[in-house]
């Protein structure tokens, strides 16, 4: 499977593989007949039947979980509209590439396997207030870096970002596709002031007026950056693979959120690892339906409150694939 254009990775999303439907009802079986009282294990039994029906597995494990980090530069940082400058981008990926990163230590602590994926660092994206932010053929490089970073052996899926200004093109993505006010979308990222924040709320109100009436992808790239790209790229393939994702906080759910308005159900192998810090997730999460496995205020991004859930997500399998059933275990069902 290959894109060339942002219409063929639509196609692409309009004919994504479905969850295979026997194997997630043969797991429902199964978890009505493990020696506990019937939903007693809560939302971990929804996430054991979620995985195996995306798996094709009645009774899976997860072994091979990855993780996948995406930088980009953003050409809106000269607008102000970050308390740290772009140069920290670059500084971080080197951090990450040496261990150094909170990502690398829970990736570690998950079992997962990490890359970073640098994106055209040198070359940062449009101010989105004076044109897109990157034209078709960038937004389809970015969204082919990302298709291109899964590994098809993995089976479970993190990713993750870097970018100084990407909450502010999260918060304008979130804004186009779902209306209302800048302000409802816009929080405080790395942290700025009271008068960075009224500046990233105008600069958000003038990108999403000067980029009305685009579809989903077309707000991805008039709004988004590479690294937000990426992900979405990422997030698709992973669907095409059957490979279930954990979606981590602000700006890979408003990635990700454009290929859902591109194409109702596309996020369905996703779950919400955790609600972030940033203020405006929650409201993220509640259009698309996606109730967070976790809130723990972070707000750090790099995929770090998804990579935290791993291990959620390993022990609610492991409930349900290793736990006995009653007839098993010689334990009277009542």
């Amino acid at each position: 499977m290959s894109f060339s254009t942002l219409s063929e990775f639509a196609d692409l999303l309009a004919h994504a593989p479905a969850p295979d439907y026997s194997a997630r009802e043969q797991a429902q079986s199964r978890n009505a007949q493990l020696t506990k009282p019937a939903g007693s294990l809560g939302r971990l039994e929804e996430i054991a039947l979620w995985y195996a029906g995306w798996r094709g597995d009645a009774r899976p494990r997860v072994a091979a979980p990855q993780a996948i980090i995406f930088a980009g530069n953003h050409g809106i940082t000269a607008k102000g509209v970050s308390a740290f400058p772009p140069e920290v981008t670059v500084q971080m990926v080197a951090n990450f590439e040496h261990g150094g990163a909170a990502i690398n230590q829970l990736s570690r602590t998950a079992g997962a396997s990490m890359s970073v994926h640098a994106i055209d660092l040198d070359r940062p994206t449009v101010d989105f207030t004076q044109g897109a932010a990157m034209d078709e053929a960038d937004c389809v490089a970015a969204l082919t870096v990302g298709w291109n970073a899964v590994d098809p052996t993995a089976d479970l899926l993190v990713v993750g970002e870097m970018g100084i200004g990407n909450t502010t093109s999260a918060a304008a993505i979130a804004n186009a596709l779902y209306g209302g006010a800048a302000a409802a979308w816009v929080g405080r990222g790395t942290g700025v002031s009271d008068a960075g924040l009224k500046l990233k709320e105008d600069v958000v109100a003038a990108g999403v007026a000067r980029h009305a009436g685009k579809d989903a992808l077309g707000i991805l790239a008039a709004l988004g950056g590479r690294e937000l790209a990426a992900m979405a790229g990422a997030i698709a393939r992973a669907r095409a693979l059957r490979i279930p994702v954990i979606l981590d906080g602000f700006i890979c759910t408003a990635a990700a959120a454009t290929l859902e308005h591109a194409c109702a159900g596309a996020l369905d192998h996703c779950i919400a690892g955790h609600q972030s810090d940033e203020a405006a997730h929650g409201r993220l999460l509640a259009a698309l339906g996606k109730e967070p496995l976790v809130s723990l205020g972070l707000r750090l991004g790099e995929g770090s409150g998804a990579a935290l859930v791993i291990p959620l997500i390993r022990a609610a399998l492991e409930c349900h694939s290793g736990m006995a059933t009653f007839a098993e275990a010689g334990v009277a069902a009542g």
